[in-house]
């Protein structure tokens, strides 16, 4: 009787709840769409639930943010977002707090470093959703032929990509710097000589001296040498670094999970190692977070909370990781993952997020900042270029965005 009266209330009664949800295409096909994970998902979820229905709209990636805020601006917010970024709604008090909507056992589950890069002003607002990390994939076959080993150093990668640009290798080592995903390919090489967009107390410190001294000698010993293939840095965008690396065309790059899919289908040979770092491996590397959002638009608290429980279990968080190459924001899935077989290759990525530093994603000025180095990082590699004045303007725009904070 309680499921017949739940489904009436889907017709009318005011006891039922339609929660709206837009979220991110993970997938690179209609046959592994989002939409077919979310749809299985919202299924099992409203056969317990039959007085709440959940409908589900996703966008490419290309798309989401924009149609998401679109939505917002026109006063027709969703329930939850799954997207990019969340500080710029949270700054406008659009948001639920994370323990406004979720339980206890759940909040407290999420990897702590995804959880920190999800706060604004100590205060967490931002759901990590999906996760990444960056390690340096090397193709065997092009090593084997040049008789050399996995890097650990720039000197050593240095060495490395002299040897491939010996051999004809077309990229020696591929230096993503195009609009694409610029930030990333940025920040992990920062990372690894000490730097980063931000200093130890969260103030920006883009042209701090070991990021002078990092873009320096990118652009005198890989670049300047050419030793990062016939596209320049700043032309070159991270999709087509991954697709030369599939096709055998690339010695070295940094990547994450999916690439390994897309290497193994085009039967290349590849190895993972920590990232050189300026004197050895890296110490330090890049994460990468998506984000869920739930907004008080609609004042749905409780639904909201309830269905976000659901889709942070341990089984579903692992059931998306799984089918998209991604590492899980909770420490149960984590551990789950990391010792089971099917998972044995995502071990290096995970052993990595543990160790792992996020864009400053908590700072409403970090949209700014993110589409300045995406315009300007590669000049500070090209030839005749001057790494310390393009990161001195990319740091000019980072203060000034970052007093309106």
């Amino acid at each position: 009787m309680t499921a017949v009266l739940g489904g009436c209330g889907l017709t009318g009664d005011s006891d039922g709840v339609t929660l709206k949800l837009v979220a991110a295409d993970y997938g690179d096909s209609k046959d592994n769409s989002s939409q077919k994970y979310w749809d299985e998902l919202v299924k099992s979820y409203e056969a317990q639930n039959p007085d709440v229905r959940v409908d589900v709209t996703v966008y490419s990636w290309n798309d989401v943010d924009r149609k998401v805020r679109e939505l917002v601006e026109a006063d027709k917010a969703p329930d939850m977002a799954q997207i990019g970024a969340y500080s710029d709604y949270a700054d406008k008090g659009l948001l639920y707090r994370a323990d406004d909507v979720l339980s206890i056992p759940v909040q407290a589950d999420f990897v702590s470093q995804l959880a920190g890069a999800g706060q604004v002003n100590g205060v967490q607002y931002g759901l990590p959703f999906a996760a990444s990390t960056r390690v340096l994939f090397y193709n065997k076959t092009l090593f084997d032929k040049a008789g050399i080993q996995p890097p650990k150093s720039w000197d050593d990668l240095a060495e490395a990509a002299e040897a491939l640009k010996g051999e004809g290798v077309t990229y020696p080592y591929a230096l993503p710097l195009g609009p694409e995903e610029a930030p990333a390919e940025t920040m992990q090489w920062m990372l690894s000589g000490g730097g980063g967009y931000t200093d130890d107390v969260g103030t920006y410190s883009v042209d701090s001296p070991q990021n002078v001294t990092t873009f320096t000698w990118l652009r005198d010993e890989l670049v300047g040498k050419g030793l990062t293939g016939p596209v320049a840095p700043g032309k070159l965008n991270r999709a087509d670094a991954f697709d030369a690396f599939a096709k055998g065309d690339v010695g070295m790059l940094n990547g994450h999970p999916s690439l390994m899919k897309a290497a193994s289908d085009k039967g290349v040979k590849y190895g993972m190692v920590t990232t050189p770092g300026i004197d050895g491996e890296s110490k330090n590397t890049l994460g990468v977070s998506d984000w869920m959002t739930a907004f008080k638009k609609n004042g749905h608290q409780d639904e909201v909370g309830d269905f976000l429980d659901f889709v942070y279990s341990e089984e579903n968080v692992l059931d998306f990781s799984r089918q998209y190459g991604l590492l899980p924001v909770t420490t149960s899935a984590s551990q789950t993952m990391s010792t089971a077989a099917e998972d044995k290759n995502l071990k290096p990525f995970l052993d990595e997020l543990l160790l792992s530093q996020l864009y400053p994603v908590g700072k409403t000025s970090w949209a700014s900042v993110s589409a300045d180095v995406k315009k300007h990082i590669g000049e500070a590699v090209a030839s005749g270029g001057s790494p310390k004045g393009v990161l001195g303007q990319i740091q000019a725009t980072a203060m000034r965005a970052g007093s309106a904070e």
